[in-house]
């Protein structure tokens, strides 16, 4: 029986951390999770990584791991390190690509950020897949992003690149948690739409299923439903964030030129209500000689267990280079 040549894709989150072996086409094998908040010394967890990868590889049958590939916040691709996550339980500097690499070194491991890592996952497994430049953009809890140009991430000079959800959108703006006023993040991602609705709700008498709820009693896909029921807060709050969206997306097109852009997240969910503002909106803002040349589409993994197929993606990503 031949030998099913397979990756390991690890994603690390705050609370927990997620495991998948994956083969080239994104099936994924098994899966495991373990806490990741558990473990307040870094060098233990990393012993916790490495024993769950050795059982990964015995839990399928003649399986072989030839790649590892990690999604982290604040994940360096240039320099293997994960440097001072907010969420995470250890606060320094955290090589785990070397500390990986003693354990395992004959394998490929490759690290990047949650966003760069969906977005080779989009290269890899989704509709990027035919595309050498486009932009990935995740509209979740914050607003993440990956552009990619000649078929290769840019990672620019310090590894940390591509930040388009701390563009400034509007000046002296809302206050955004990397401390500065008025970016991309605090208007277009699950919370900056529900402060929008907060807004809207404050300015107007408009009736409304929000009118009586605390800030915290609803998330976006209450708000889009809502929308679909022709409330016309939230109709308005989807209007207001695709213009503002779009018009980033337009300004984010005169860098780099993408032949697509991806959006992907809780707030993409929302369809059309999203979708149709932000490209009436980018088409309105667009240079001259872009308009109606790249098309704003749904991440095609928007459905799929993006966390694990995204690391994984970076292991295959790896070695593909490897092998040229």
């Amino acid at each position: 029986m031949d030998t099913k040549k397979l990756v390991v894709g690890i994603d690390i989150g705050g609370t927990n951390t997620k495991f998948g072996m994956v083969d080239r086409i994104g099936n994924i094998y098994v899966e495991e999770n373990i806490s990741t908040s558990f473990y307040t010394d870094f060098d233990d967890y990393i012993n916790a990584l490495k024993d769950i990868i050795i059982k990964l590889e015995k839990d399928v049958e003649d399986a072989e791991i030839i790649g590892i590939g990690i999604g982290a916040p604040n994940g360096n691709h240039n320099t293997g390190t994960i440097a001072f996550a907010p969420n995470l339980p250890w606060s320094q500097i955290l090589p785990i690509v070397a500390k990986l690499q003693k354990h395992f070194p004959s394998i490929c491991i490759a690290l990047d950020n949650d966003a760069n890592a969906a977005a080779i996952g989009e290269m890899v497994y989704g509709g990027a897949a035919k595309m050498r430049d486009f932009l990935f953009v995740t509209l979740g809890t914050g607003v993440g992003s990956g552009f990619v140009a000649n078929g290769e991430m840019i990672y620019g000079y310090d590894g940390f690149a591509g930040e388009l959800g701390h563009v400034i959108i509007e000046k002296n703006g809302r206050k955004c948690g990397c401390g500065r006023c008025g970016c991309l993040e605090t208007y277009t991602s699950a919370s900056g739409i529900k402060r929008t609705v907060w807004e809207l709700l404050s300015k107007s008498n408009e009736d409304s299923v929000f009118r009586h709820k605390s800030f915290d009693e609803f998330e976006t896909k209450n708000i889009a439903e809502a929308a679909q029921n022709g409330d016309k807060i939230a109709l308005e709050a989807f209007q207001i964030t695709g213009e503002i969206l779009g018009l980033a997306l337009a300004n984010a097109v005169a860098i780099t030129v993408p032949e697509a852009i991806f959006l992907f997240g809780g707030v993409a969910k929302a369809g059309d209500l999203i979708f149709k503002p932000t490209i009436t909106s980018f088409e309105k803002n667009v240079l001259k000689i872009w308009k109606n040349k790249i098309q704003i589409l749904p991440s095609e993994l928007q459905n799929k267990d993006v966390s694990i197929l995204g690391s994984a993606s970076l292991a295959w990503n790896a070695i593909n280079k490897s092998s040229l």
